[in-house]
């Protein structure tokens, strides 16, 4: 059996609100894994941890993930993978309409936002749009989430989610990790 080895972690700190979240990636042969754990205050209030861990293989197209923990008092044990063909479950029920989506994308933390960002390995000024299946916690669902990225020097990408009204130019290490999320997250040094 083949032994992970760590090729990169963070630490986030939230902003406007209270919580941490700390990540490795990880790879064991032709596979890549982030292992990661957050903290934080959940929109209602809540407090919750959350344990995640996502696979995806050499080409950086999901394969799995498993989120586990608590929101308050409600128990969090999700399972999600996506098959070769492109076919999404969660808890082992089939998703439809996502079968164009090759990430998946676990609101609660920026980690998620380096698969795309290793898979898509844009020029700079190239731009793609990334389609990912999207984790709601409040409804315990996938659905879509639009999303773009492009490519603006060494080490910055605008970043838009228009479900979110979002958009923002994010700081990305050599690793392909957030450092900054603007309004969300920032790695502590």
């Amino acid at each position: 059996m083949r032994t992970m080895s760590t090729i990169a972690s963070i630490l986030w700190r939230r902003l406007g609100k209270p919580g941490h979240d700390v990540c490795r990636l990880e790879r064991q042969g032709d596979s890549w894994q982030l292992d990661g754990g957050a903290a934080f205050c959940h929109a209602d209030g809540r407090l919750a941890q959350l344990h995640y861990r996502v696979r995806c293989d050499r080409a950086w197209h999901t394969q799995w993930s498993t989120v586990r923990g608590w929101i308050g008092s409600e128990a969090i044990d999700l399972s999600i993978t996506r098959s070769a063909q492109g076919g999404w479950k969660l808890n082992d029920a089939p998703v439809a309409e996502l079968g164009h989506c090759v990430d998946l994308d676990l609101g609660f933390t920026p980690a998620t936002n380096l698969l795309p960002l290793r898979r898509l390995h844009l020029e700079d000024g190239e731009g793609a749009d990334a389609p990912a299946a999207w984790l709601d916690l409040e409804s315990g669902s996938l659905s879509e989430l639009q999303q773009r990225y492009e490519r603006r020097g060494e080490s910055d990408y605008f970043y838009a989610a228009p479900r979110f009204d979002y958009s923002g130019t994010l700081q990305v290490t050599a690793d392909g990790f957030v450092r900054r999320y603007p309004e969300l997250w920032e790695a502590e040094d």
